[in-house]
């Protein structure tokens, strides 16, 4: 038989061991029982900072107007409508603020129960002020910051004294391009009404901050594809965004990003070589500054592997688009039509509207390799099939 779950502790006993733990690490005495093993570390840092646990500690506050520019400029200011609308429906009704700061541990947004944003005004926890541990030592912002992930505090397992009171759930926002980090979400209220469902509530509105983000970014990335289409018929190019992540590519390896470009300054890039970006509306067009040097090509089975003075790049072809090569290697300079292609394909001529939109995509994944008019391996270009 399984034994029954112990009955969970209520919240003003909880609340009075952790005051209880306080006391005795500040004063130096015997622990009556150990904090939790992310609580001790965040008091080991504290103590040795000289702060002040009776709440008096500066928040470096900023004033309207900067705190303004700041939202403005914050890659959050993107999805902080996304993160209110999972946490601040209830936040009346269920008596607690939400906060969201940037990566400094400045908040930039706060809104919530008006009775418990008079009270965070009292502790200075309110719009530009930075709430890191080493400004108030340990909070559920700062401690996030600190350990990089997820925290959850509790009435006296804060360090100032004012914040016993209350209980923090804080989860940080991470760029999720680069894993950067970009801000903290954060939900604070009164101790004894914490419910248990909010760390995980907190938790979600961070995920959800995060995939939003990652969707920002692809449908960017898609806008600056269609909108470059015309600029990369031909290769190798890239097309990418203001911090290289690459929208589009022809005759070049896939690849997710390269360096960020920045204006008139020479980029090496694999498979291409040293190029100069070109600036479009929305991001760079990445191709060789000067001629291009001569490319040799080894065609193996549906692998088709580029070598010139830069680095090699290799593209997987499909069987119907190595098989298109091989005939235009075999052809020579003197090339083949579209309507010999598709005798060559098809058995008959009837197929050359087929042909013409495969070697459409064939040019998409090899770029200049192949010339047109008719269809034949570039002049600068020089393909060896092998079994």
């Amino acid at each position: 038989m399984t034994a029954p779950l112990p009955a969970p502790v209520p919240l003003d006993e909880r609340a009075r061991a952790t005051r209880r733990m306080h006391h005795a690490a500040l004063a130096g005495s015997a622990l009556p029982e150990r904090p939790r093993d992310l609580v001790a570390r965040s008091w080991e840092r504290v103590l040795h900072l000289g702060l002040d646990t009776s709440g008096r500690n500066l928040r470096d506050p900023l004033g309207l107007d900067r705190v303004e520019h700041m939202r403005a400029t914050s890659p959050l200011r993107h999805v902080i409508d996304d993160v209110r609308g999972v946490l601040t429906t209830s936040a009346d009704a269920a008596n607690y603020i939400v906060v969201v700061t940037d990566a400094e541990g400045r908040i930039l947004w706060r809104e919530g129960a008006s009775r418990v944003r008079i009270t965070a005004d009292r502790l200075g926890f309110a719009e530009g002020a930075v709430w890191t541990e080493e400004r108030v030592g340990t909070n559920a912002i700062g401690t996030a910051l600190a350990e990089a992930a997820p925290v959850d505090l509790f009435a006296g397992e804060h360090f100032e004294l004012e914040q016993h009171p209350w209980y923090c759930s804080a989860a940080p926002i991470h760029d999720p391009r680069t894993g950067k980090l970009l801000g903290v979400v954060d939900v604070s209220g009164p101790a004894l009404t914490l419910h248990p469902a909010l760390s995980a509530l907190v938790r979600s509105s961070a995920t959800l901050a995060e995939a939003m983000l990652h969707q920002r970014h692809q449908a960017g990335l898609e806008r600056l594809r269609r909108s470059s289409a015309h600029l990369v018929r031909s290769g190798p190019a890239l097309v990418v965004d203001d911090d290289g992540w690459v929208a589009s590519s022809v005759g070049l390896t896939p690849r997710e990003r390269i360096s960020a470009p920045v204006p008139d300054v020479p980029l090496a890039v694999p498979g291409i070589g040293t190029c100069v970006p070109e600036r479009l509306p929305d991001g760079w067009l990445i191709r060789p500054s000067g001629p291009r040097s001569r490319l040799s090509a080894v065609l193996r089975g549906t692998s088709l592997e580029v070598s010139s003075d830069g680095e090699p790049w290799t593209v997987e072809l499909t069987p119907r688009h190595a098989q298109i090569l091989l005939l235009l290697t075999t052809a020579g300079r003197d090339g083949l039509t579209a309507p010999r292609l598709s005798v060559a394909l098809f058995g008959d001529a009837d197929h050359a509207v087929t042909i013409r939109a495969e070697i459409s995509r064939l040019r998409r994944a090899v770029g200049s390799i192949i010339a047109t008019g008719p269809y034949r391996i570039a002049d600068d270009v020089d393909v060896l099939a092998q079994d």
